[in-house]
């Protein structure tokens, strides 16, 4: 029975020894652990600390800083940069979650891209095919053919018929020596005299063939098109000079388009053009840029490109709207698809993927927009790899590994700091500074360095726990404030006190 108890009282001493070493273990581990988040730049051995080089923000990693703090770009703190790890900067994600995010990539490519672009032309007459039909002699229109504008014409058809009194007397004369027997020379004398009075050779031969003057005659349209001015109306006086009517063709016709500055300058006279009319997209027409008129608008920033296009058929009339496909040169240029590109307003980013798996944002600077593609001057090469979908996930990983960076500094906070006063938890941080502004969720404080998290001075914001808290706080004042990470803000206010008045 002895021997049992002994057996029994050993094997207890066995267990609870083993369990006070696993529990000395246990607190070894712990306090390497914490010497090693203590001290982030060290090794697991407790060898020398690593070297910073500098610090930046992941999301815009071409600015260097030489201490940390806060981003001035984004909401986030600056991350360290070891001498380790200089060359594998960027934010990295595993591939299961971008695969469980749909994260896309695409390839920057070189293609053939023609500087074309689209535009919408006014359809308008073409000057150049206008015609005037004029009188030379003085008399009166008898009959008027055409009696309203925009009536289509074609060539060889009357328009008017005129009575002209003063051709009566070159007429009776001619008709008179040929008579009398008169030498051809002056019947030909008589003949030059009516041309000059621009009596028309087919009313001259019809005199002589009738042997009575003729003094009506009929206008005929020289030109087929439409009556763009009807000067005279019947029974009216005419004068010589006085135009009757002006025609205006319709074999081509002008479209003129608005077209911005800055494509205006890839214009050149002698560009081919595909029109479409805007109310059937199945008519189309063909014709090139005659004219680039050497003004621009002031207040719309644009230039007006004049494009002859070809209306054989007479389908187009002034004031149809047709859209212009104006095709340029053809060059090797450097492309993205549009998706790929963050706008911010001042500069255009791309997230790009680096061998390594790691997403770095790069500055690029933009040419031409192709519709679904864009034209890259620089910033990229042919073959990179850029995010089209997810580069949220990217900003929010940037942003996370911000967070642990300063957990890390946090945690090397208390052997930092040993002369922290002992009722001050280790989570919690000491600060004094000048309250800028106070808002419902939170307070703006310019303060001094952060001993405790070997932050410089700067300016940043605080979340409040309640939004009633601290309500005695004003703008101006002098305070001594303890803080800890967490809130809307990244750090959260446990305390407040003013030490001084109001500056």
């Amino acid at each position: 029975m002895k021997r049992a108890q002994s057996i029994a009282l050993s094997l207890l001493g066995a267990a609870v020894l083993a369990a006070a070493g696993f529990y000395l273990g246990r607190q070894t581990d712990t306090r390497a652990e914490a010497t090693t988040a203590a001290t982030p730049g060290a090794s697991a051995s407790g060898a020398a600390e690593r070297k910073v080089l500098y610090w930046h923000d992941p999301m815009v990693p071409g600015q260097r800083f030489d201490k940390p703090g806060k981003s001035p770009f984004m909401d986030m703190q600056l991350v360290p940069v070891y001498a380790d790890e200089a060359g594998d900067s960027g934010v990295k994600i595993s591939p299961t979650v971008r695969q469980n995010l749909g994260m896309r990539t695409a390839l920057v490519q070189r293609a053939d891209v023609s500087s074309s672009f689209d535009a919408v032309g006014a359809v308008q007459f073409d000057e150049r095919l206008s015609v005037a039909v004029q009188t030379r002699v003085a008399g009166y229109v008898e009959h008027l053919a055409v009696r309203a504008p925009m009536e289509r014409v074609r060539k060889g058809q009357p328009l008017a018929t005129l009575f002209a009194p003063d051709w009566l007397g070159p007429q009776n004369e001619l008709l008179a020596l040929k008579r009398s027997g008169a030498s051809e020379d002056l019947v030909a004398a008589a003949r030059e005299r009516m041309r000059a009075l621009s009596i028309p050779e087919t009313l001259i031969r019809q005199s002589e063939a009738t042997g009575m003057a003729q003094a009506r005659f009929t206008l005929t349209a020289p030109v087929s098109g439409v009556i763009a001015e009807l000067g005279v109306r019947e029974g009216v006086a005419v004068s010589p000079g006085t135009t009757l009517f002006r025609i205006a063709g319709l074999e081509k016709v002008w479209a003129v388009a608005e077209v911005p500055e800055a494509q205006a300058i890839r214009l050149a006279r002698g560009q081919k053009v595909q029109a479409v009319l805007q109310a059937d997209a199945s008519q189309t027409f063909g014709g090139e840029l005659k004219e680039i008129l050497p003004q621009v608008s002031a207040s719309t920033r644009t230039l007006q490109a004049r494009f002859e296009v070809d209306n054989a058929r007479g389908r187009l009339i002034p004031g149809m709207l047709l859209r212009l496909q104006v095709t340029g040169p053809s060059a090797s240029r450097l492309i993205v698809p549009a998706e790929a590109v963050i706008r911010t307003g001042t500069r255009a980013v791309a997230i790009v993927r680096r061998d390594n798996d790691a997403f770095e944002p790069r500055d690029i600077q933009l040419g031409a927009d192709l519709g679904d593609t864009v034209e890259v001057v620089s910033g990229l090469a042919e073959g990179d790899q850029v995010v089209v979908s997810g580069q949220f996930l990217i900003d929010s990983e940037a942003r996370l590994r911000s967070v642990l960076g300063s957990i890390t500094t946090n945690a090397a906070a208390p052997a930092a700091s040993a002369s922290a006063p002992a009722t001050t938890p280790a989570d919690v941080h000491v600060g004094d500074g000048k309250v800028e502004s106070v808002e419902a969720d939170g307070i703006t404080i310019s303060h001094g360095p952060i001993a405790s998290l070997k932050w410089p001075a700067m300016t940043m914001g605080f979340s409040k726990p309640t939004p009633k808290a601290f309500a005695d706080i004003k703008p101006g004042d002098t305070v001594r404030f303890e803080f800890r990470q967490g809130g809307s803000m990244g750090y959260e206010l446990v305390s407040m006190q003013r030490v001084g008045g109001t500056k």
